[in-house]
């Protein structure tokens, strides 16, 4: 359980270099969809090996939400963004994008060594720095990325990486905090997608920059 664990949480990372990484955004999105099913199948693995009921639900939702109901969503909502801008504008290369990810791995690492000093599981060792990276990779595709769907699987990158570190921390949190983190989560998707839409269609784009630019009409 322990290796197949590590499995899941390298396939992971990898995802999160992906999307930060990836040019088109149909394939971000693709990533951030392997990205929920491997978080599932982590917290599944954790659900077995602590005989929790509530990890094995939270991974249904987690499926459920995060692998079908969102990336659906997303889909309908932005359609003509997906497809018509295969292009993802960011302001920094991708080669110097994914130095500064692989940097952001070797620093959550270190920011987390003492606490797995401290007689950590095998379980802790893996998902508590790898979650952790994916919500600093997360955080920096924020920042790097010109486009508010790009932006928004950034802001669903740290949830899940939040996510991947807490279900090793806290395996018996109740589920009803699950929930409400699942909800929550669907609720800004959902917002997001919807301005998103509505601003395309009066702007006639998405880049923050040139929105941050307009100005309220007299």
């Amino acid at each position: 359980m322990v290796q197949l664990n590590a499995l899941a949480g390298g396939l992971f990372i990898l995802t999160v270099f992906g999307i930060v990484g990836m040019r088109q955004m149909i394939g971000s999105l693709r990533l951030f969809v392997i990205q929920s099913l491997l978080l599932a199948g982590s917290a599944c693995i954790l659900g077995y090996e602590y005989t929790s009921v509530h990890l094995f639900v939270v991974a249904g939702i987690t499926i459920f939400s995060k692998a079908f109901l969102i990336p659906w969503l997303l889909y309908h909502l932005l359609s003509h963004e997906i497809h018509a801008r295969r292009e993802i504008t960011q302001v920094l290369t991708i080669p110097t994008s994914l130095l500064i990810a692989a940097g952001l791995v070797i620093c959550s690492y270190f920011m987390v060594r003492p606490l797995l000093e401290t007689g950590a599981t095998a379980f802790l060792s893996v998902n508590l720095p790898i979650g952790v990276a994916g919500l600093l990779i997360g955080g920096y595709a924020i920042t790097v990325r010109r486009e508010a769907l790009p932006q928004l699987l950034g802001i669903l990158t740290m949830e899940n990486g939040a996510f991947l570190a807490g279900v090793c921390i806290a395996p018996n949190l109740p589920l009803m905090a699950e929930l409400a983190a699942a909800f929550d989560v669907l609720i800004i998707a959902l917002v997001v997608g919807l301005l998103t839409r509505s601003i395309r269609k009066r702007v006639g784009t998405t880049l923050v920059g040139k929105m941050a630019s307009l100005k309220e009409e007299e």
